[in-house]
């Protein structure tokens, strides 16, 4: 197997992956680090959220069995002439911390203020879907008739899907609210770069070992990081331009709600 730059290409590989780790790790912080200091997640949305659990649960199991199984391995390599998958322990490592992560944000949503916010029906039905199928493709797979690397693909084809369906509820809460307070920009700004960084790693990876299977090998690593970095984009634009300054809808009543209050009282001290 051709392998360009040698043990540099290797170090360097390592150095970016761990970067995108780390902006990708510390930009879930952000977020909970706000809900704490307003003891609010509203803003937040619920949607978002409890699409996350899942994708990243799916995410995890995947990166887990391509990286330590043998049989997975073994599968893939029987698949792509020999070469194996690209899938390495910063990736497992950051699939384990995003569930961590969002377990916080998940246990936050209860403790704090809601306000009138809720999980829709449709992110209920659509998730208890996705769920039901993950338990069939199960059921297949330890029958016999799917090989096992099938159910883990399965996996990515729902986290890649949770990827693209995950970020529209915030975009459309923002748009709706006219304001992104209660989403920190600090995690998009974190998100983006740890998606370049991914979807760049496995580009460069593809390219020092001449394996580009190692591209369509892992559709999840690459779909995840772009679709990331397209809709970081739609919440820079709306955070710096469309609603720049904007408060939020129910700081803006209750602001409307001390003036009346005032000018109530200063007619009746008039009165007086």
């Amino acid at each position: 197997m051709t392998q360009h730059w040698g043990n540099t290409g290797e170090i360097l590989s390592h150095v970016i992956g761990w970067g995108y780790f780390a902006a990708w790790t510390i930009s879930f912080w952000p977020q909970i680090w706000l809900n704490w200091r307003r003891k609010s997640v509203v803003g937040l949305s619920f949607d978002y959220t409890l699409f996350n659990i899942i994708g990243f649960v799916c995410y995890t199991a995947f990166n887990i069995a391509f990286y330590a199984s043998p049989r997975i391995r073994q599968e893939y390599a029987d698949r792509n002439n020999g070469k194996q998958n690209l899938v390495q322990i910063n990736d497992v490592v950051f699939a384990v911390h995003a569930v961590f992560a969002t377990l916080i944000v998940i246990i936050q949503i209860f403790i704090y203020d809601r306000g009138t916010q809720k999980v829709s029906r449709f992110a209920w039905i659509l998730s208890g879907i996705g769920v039901f199928s993950i338990f069939v493709m199960l059921i297949v797979s330890a029958a016999g008739g799917l090989a096992w690397i099938w159910f883990f693909y399965y996996l990515s084809g729902v986290k890649l899907a949770i990827s693209f369906i995950k970020y529209c509820p915030q975009v459309y809460l923002n748009f709706k609210r006219k304001s992104t307070v209660g989403w920190n920009i600090w995690n998009v700004l974190l998100d983006f770069t740890g998606g370049l960084l991914s979807v760049g790693q496995l580009f460069f990876d593809s390219w020092r070992t001449d394996n580009w299977e190692g591209v369509t090998g892992d559709p999840v690593k690459f779909g995840l990081g772009f679709l990331s970095m397209v809709f970081d984009v739609i919440f820079m634009v709306q955070h710096y331009g469309l609603y720049r300054g904007n408060k939020a809808p129910e700081e803006e009543e209750e602001a409307k709600k001390n003036l009346v209050r005032e000018d109530g009282l200063q007619d009746s001290l008039t009165e007086g």
